[in-house]
């Protein structure tokens, strides 16, 4: 017995050293793209300045690095900014999550009504084809100028590509899984919480992922077309006003918030497929 333990311990060692060296090599790899990421952001950053400054692009249209810096640190210094981005936030992350929740809850519904699923398909598809921001003006009528109507132009955008995808992914589980669990005498919503919806966590974490993008436009050309605050707002001003460094500023910070969002639906993929790949 103790030399059956001795050399199941041989075996384990290398394995353990192994998975080290390859996390090692995988954090390394990681490094070196953030690195080369980090010299092409500053290379572009630093060729835009010299552009600008040697006029080899009209910096009237263009602006430059150092302007945008400048005048998003006086105006989140003094928080005249602040109020934009908050009310942007709210409105994207509300059209988002309501977007991701309402696709998802629709989804399973097509799921457990197979007809249902039938008489909709092609009134999704319909749907699905349409420009959703051609019909900001209709909400904006129906439901009034402000919050809600934005809300409601961001929820169309992103619920339909939700509920297509996702449905899309219910509807492939594999046939087996949902036999073994039948013999095990589960029932139809023990099949859908068990075996439907842990299947189909990949496809909704990637949606969540392209709905950051929908959630950012719809929420965009929603205050495009009504607002009087919002990071949207203040591109239309900019233009307006030809203050192009405020445009540019603007959308520096909403991709600084897009990519914030993106990294913390990338930190719940990591969370949630930890335990995947520890198995």
């Amino acid at each position: 017995m103790k030399g059956n333990r001795n050399k199941g311990s041989t075996i384990q060692a290398p394995l353990h050293v192994l998975h080290k060296q390859y996390r090692n090599k995988m954090w390394r790899r990681s490094m070196l793209v953030m690195g080369v990421q980090g010299l092409l952001l500053i290379s572009f950053i630093l060729l835009w300045e010299y552009s600008s400054n040697t006029r080899l692009v009209d910096p009237l249209i263009f602006s430059s690095p150092s302007k945008i810096a400048s005048h998003l640190y006086v105006s989140l210094a003094n928080g005249s900014m602040l109020p934009h981005i908050g009310i942007t936030v709210a409105e994207t992350v509300a059209g988002f999550l309501l977007g991701t929740l309402l696709g998802t809850l629709i989804a399973a519904l097509l799921w457990w009504f197979p007809f249902a699923a039938r008489v909709f398909d092609p009134f999704l598809v319909v749907l699905n084809s349409m420009p959703k921001v051609a019909l900001g003006p209709l909400l904006i009528v129906g439901l009034g100028p402000g919050f809600g109507s934005i809300v409601a132009i961001t929820l169309l955008v992103t619920v339909i590509i939700t509920t297509i995808n996702i449905y899309n992914r219910f509807r492939e589980t594999e046939e087996g899984l949902l036999k073994v669990a039948a013999l095990f005498g589960a029932k139809r919503w023990q099949s859908f919480y068990y075996v439907i919806l842990p299947s189909a966590v990949p496809v909704i974490i990637s949606t969540l992922k392209v709905n950051v993008g929908l959630a950012w436009i719809g929420v965009i050309v929603g205050e495009f077309l009504v607002a009087r605050v919002g990071l949207g707002y203040l591109i239309i001003y900019g233009f307006q006003v030809f203050n192009f460094t405020l445009v540019l500023s603007t959308l520096v910070v909403i991709a600084v918030v897009a990519t914030f969002m993106y990294q913390g639906v990338s930190m719940l993929e990591r969370k949630i497929t930890s335990g995947w790949k520890d198995r």
